[in-house]
């Protein structure tokens, strides 16, 4: 095994502890005010936000920096429609065959529905993949090493760019998901992990009255 190629740390950057406090505490306040939004604008949202957003994700920690992960950002009202009718296809299953009243009980609060207009609405939809292994000349297959956390810290950077910007997101889950490897065309070495719509909120969009625990609830010093 060859000797690790190792270069300075150069980017890094060291503020005062007064200024680390200030930084902290405003990036706290604005992130308490991200909320998941199922009512959506069509408002255009230029395309090279989504891709600057989309380059603050692949900054993310990776396995053996494997960088296992793929978005594929869908715009054309045509693609979306289709993703929506499949995914409320899988939904109509979900409430009502598959679920278990329990979990039933538990989204009922949100208010939620096999209707999925939104995925139609919003100007973009994310469709984010992991990718178990990579494929070097058709033939030979790289595996991928810790894959679902690798591409869960992508996607919470994802989303946290997309707040940082301004624009409203929300994280869509259908179960099973293969059928955005049959709309977009995706490799077998992709499976997909979540599905993000992107864009503005409504102008009379409403959330659910929650709140978020709080830190002694989800965290423990020793």
């Amino acid at each position: 095994m060859s000797a690790p190629q190792l270069i300075p740390l150069r980017d890094y950057r060291e503020y005062p502890v007064e200024e680390m406090a200030r930084r902290a505490a405003e990036f706290y306040a604005e992130m308490r005010r991200r909320r998941s939004v199922r009512h959506f604008s069509d408002r255009p949202v230029p395309r090279s936000i989504i891709e600057d957003c989309l380059r603050a994700a692949g900054t993310a920690p990776s396995g053996a920096n494997m960088q296992p992960w793929h978005f594929a950002v869908v715009s054309d009202p045509a693609v979306k429609h289709e993703i929506r009718l499949a995914a409320e296809a899988e939904e109509r299953e979900f409430y009502t065959r598959r679920a278990p009243q329990e979990w039933l009980d538990a989204l009922q609060p949100f208010g939620t529905t096999p209707e999925k207009p939104y995925l139609e609405i919003a100007p973009y939809l994310i469709a984010i993949f992991a990718r178990s292994y990579e494929l070097v000349a058709q033939t030979q297959k790289i595996k991928h090493y810790y894959v679902t956390e690798s591409v869960g810290i992508a996607t919470g950077i994802l989303i946290t760019a997309l707040h940082h910007a301004g624009l409203a997101t929300l994280t869509h889950t259908p179960s099973p998901m293969h059928f955005l490897n049959r709309i977009l065309q995706r490799p077998t070495n992709e499976r997909p992990f979540l599905l993000l719509v992107v864009g503005y909120p409504a102008s009379d969009a409403r959330v659910p009255d929650i709140g978020k625990k709080s830190l002694d609830e989800i965290a423990t010093f020793y």
